[in-house]
Formats: C-alpha cells, structure tokens, sequence
C-alpha cells in the first residue's frame, strides 16, 4: 500500500476528510475536484485511489490535497467478467481501505468524515466502523438518481413498459429516454444491482453530496430533498473555468491515458473560431464497427472541420482508408486522447459530440459548448433527453430500429449545431448556462453555499 502523497503545511487543528473514488475517468474527476475545493474550504483532504496503476504524473499532484493509492486486486493483463471484478474489487479494497482508515484514526490527524463514491455503497459500513461519518458523493444527476430512487423504493417497475410521468417536476419520458440499466435487464443485471443498490443505505448518511448545481435541476432537486438530505456541491470541475478561485486549479491532472495535446492545439490553432466538430465517447464507451463507419462518414460528409478522440483500442472498428483519406484532404485529426477541457475551452470549437456522459455534459455547460448527443447506456439516453428538451443546449441524433445512428442523420445535426439557426438558439442557452455554473461555485453561490454549511458542520 503506498504511503501518501501531497501536502506538506501544518494540518494540525484541522478537521480531516477522506474522499474515496472508483477508479474510472468521470468517477476520479469530480471526486478530486470536489476534494480540491474542499481544502481550499479548510479541512485537510485525503484522496485515496484504490488502484496500484493509477497515479499522477510527476509534479502534478494537487498541492492542496493529499493522495493515497491502495491496491484494488487488479492484475495487468487478466480478463475478467465485470461480475468477478466487482467481487474482487469489493473484497480487495474494502479491506486495504479499513485498513487505511485504522492507520489514519491512530494518526495524528484522525479523520472525521469518509466521502465515497455512491457506487461504494459498502464503504458507509466501513466508515461507521471505524467511527467516521459517511457521506455519498454521486457522480451522476440528480433526475438520474430519483428515476433510480424511485426504482430502489418499488415506485418505478422495470423494466418500464411505457411512457414514465409520475416522477415531480420532469417531462414525460419515453422508455428510450431512461438509463439503460432499467431498460435493458437482462444485459446489465449486476450493474443494476448496483446503480439501484446505491440509494439502500441512505437513511444512514447525514448528507448526500451530488455533482450538479441546484439551477440546472432545481424542480427535481427540490423534490429529491423531501426524500433525503441532499446538497448540491457542483460542477466540480477545474476552478479556472468556473469562478478562477482555487489557485493553480488548471487541470484534472490525473488521465488514465497519454493525451496528445501538442498535436491538437497545434491543429486546432490553425482553424477559425466555432469551426470545429469535436467527438470524443470517453474512456469507457465501444461503438461497434457499424456505428464508427456511420459516424466517420457522416462526420467526413458534413465538409465541417473535425477533431475526433478514437482511443487505440477502437482504431480496429474504423473503415478502412478513413485515416489516410482524413489526413490528405486534412478535413480531420484523429488523436488516441486528450484533455477534454482544454479542448473545449478553445475558440476553434463549435461543438461537442458525445456520449453524454454526466462529467462531460457538465464540462460543455461549463464552457457554453453546444452538444450533440449519441448516447450509447448507462445514464446517458437521460442526460440526452434533458440536454435537448429541458436545457436546450444541444440536439440528440435519432436511431434506427437496430439503434444505429445513421450518418444522414449525424451529418444533419452537426450542420445545424455549427451552420444553422438551432444552432445559434443553442449555443445561446449553453452562455446562459455557463453563467448559471459559474454563479453556482463563486462566493456565495448555491453550491458554494453548500459546501460552506457541509464544513461548517465538519468544524
């Protein structure tokens, strides 16, 4: 187990929170943002990642935080079924974190709290085992956590067997529009397991922390609070895109892959503003050869410039000669990875097709980026819907009966969101919502606020 690392001022008096994270990209980013803003509150923050391969890079530890590896049982190269990795993972880490937790309450700075990732339903137990309070940190919205609430609770069947109106305060939903996970049982059965069984201790934590902003889902915010204690602490992303008050919070700083910046904004320098398509489907998710020939030749058809994020393993489901074709007509660059923000953050981008995952809808509204969605599972078909018809930030491109989404129907939508009049509504309401973000992080904001009573409580 490897010792900390991280800060070295004097932390003693200081109340001390440990903040545990599942080790996927949208699960680490918002736990370490949120753990930043956090210290900068007053509270000594430990960031413990349960993953021996996951580390930052050298200098770029937060100086505001400290961080912690503990082993998860991951062995390189072993293939596993993803229920045989969540027993693993459950068994390894949950005893290499107690363990972790006995060491830090026989310190000299003996923590108080143990924030956890929501997934980690099993960390609540630990954490009052040992004294600690435990507080839930959901990295998803907070529609997505009632529509799961309600299903926990026996309100909400599955898999639903028509449109869904009964949840206060949001749009009828279609089935399509609801996380794959209550759709689609029979493929995600453990999964389900254990979205659903985020919301079966709840009762036992005196807050329940969620990384959205109270004026993005006020409605459904209000209502989720008549059920639990809920606080709205979000986005929690880099502070210089928001309110520019944490110092040096420039970046994430932690990716699990090599990004390709230089080769980016060296491109992306040469464009002119809002003239770029920018497509990335995170760390996660796999079109399928079918899907990635549809969106590359929709993306080639619509003459729009295009900056496309294809990690080394999906390259194999590209057709064929798309790379080279794209390279002599110099219409696009396709890089393995790169810092999403930064990218979005530059005047050469017009939008952003996604997945929609939750950290990445909240990073386009950060910075005012028009969307278009194609979500693939999970909790995205939600965050699309709202993206679309409550926010208005951006357009969902429709599939087919085989749930493809055809390159017609890509090319259409991202010529309305870059040339069309759509676009322009949008690309006003994603302003709008930026400035909304903004307010939420900076003095006296709603999630500012938030925070300021979660620490005051701390204290």
């Amino acid at each position: 187990m490897d010792r900390r690392e991280g800060t070295s001022h004097n932390d003693k008096g200081k109340a001390h929170v440990l903040v545990v994270t599942y080790p996927l990209q949208g699960h680490i980013n918002p736990l370490l943002q949120f753990s930043k803003r956090l210290a900068s509150k007053g509270p000594k923050v430990t960031l413990i990642l349960p993953s021996s391969t996951i580390k930052f890079p050298p200098g770029a530890t937060p100086s505001s935080i400290s961080v912690a590896h503990i082993p998860d049982g991951y062995k390189e190269g072993e293939t596993l079924t993803v229920d045989e990795h969540l027993q693993r993972f459950q068994t390894v880490v949950s005893r290499n974190l107690s363990e972790f937790i006995r060491e830090q309450v026989e310190s000299d700075f003996p923590p108080k709290v143990l924030v956890y990732d929501s997934i980690l339903v099993w960390a609540l137990d630990i954490a009052r085992e040992h004294g600690l309070l435990g507080v839930p940190f959901f990295t998803q919205s907070c529609v997505v956590n009632a529509i799961y609430y309600l299903v926990n609770h026996g309100q909400l069947e599955i898999p639903p067997r028509g449109p869904f109106n009964s949840m206060p305060s949001a749009p009828p939903l279609e089935v399509s529009d609801l996380p794959s996970m209550i759709t689609d049982i029979e493929s995600y059965p453990i999964l389900l397991s254990l979205v659903i069984n985020q919301f079966s201790n709840l009762e036992r934590a005196k807050w329940i922390l969620v990384n959205t902003f109270f004026e993005l889902e006020e409605e459904v915010v209000k209502w989720m609070r008549t059920q639990c204690p809920i606080m709205t602490i979000g986005p929690s992303i880099p502070s210089i895109y928001l309110d520019r008050r944490l110092e040096d919070d420039k970046e994430y700083g932690l990716s699990l892959f090599k990004s390709e910046m230089e080769s980016c904004m060296k491109w992306l320098d040469t464009k002119e503003a809002n003239s770029v398509i920018y497509i990335s489907f995170g760390s996660l998710a796999s079109l399928g050869e079918e899907q990635m020939e549809e969106l590359a030749w929709g993306l080639k058809n619509s003459n729009i410039y295009f900056l496309w994020v294809v990690r080394e393993s999906e390259k194999k489901n590209l057709p064929a000669g798309f790379l080279d074709d794209i390279a002599t007509s110099e219409m696009g660059l396709v890089v393995a990875w790169c810092s999403q923000l930064e990218v979005l953050a530059h005047k050469a981008i017009g939008c952003f097709v996604t997945h929609c995952g939750w950290n990445s809808t909240l990073e386009a509204l950060c910075l005012g980026m028009p969307l278009v969605g194609m979500p693939q599972w999970t909790d995205q078909p939600t965050n699309a819907k709202f993206i679309e018809d409550v926010w208005k930030v951006g357009l969902r491109v429709r599939t087919g009966e085989k749930g493809i989404a055809g390159r017609e129907a890509i090319e259409a939508c991202v010529r309305e969101m870059i040339e069309g009049e759509k676009g322009k509504e949008v690309r006003r309401n994603s302003l709008m919502w930026r400035e909304l973000a903004k307010r939420a992080v900076d003095e006296g904001g709603s999630s500012d606020k938030n925070i300021d009573e979660f620490v005051a409580e701390l204290i």
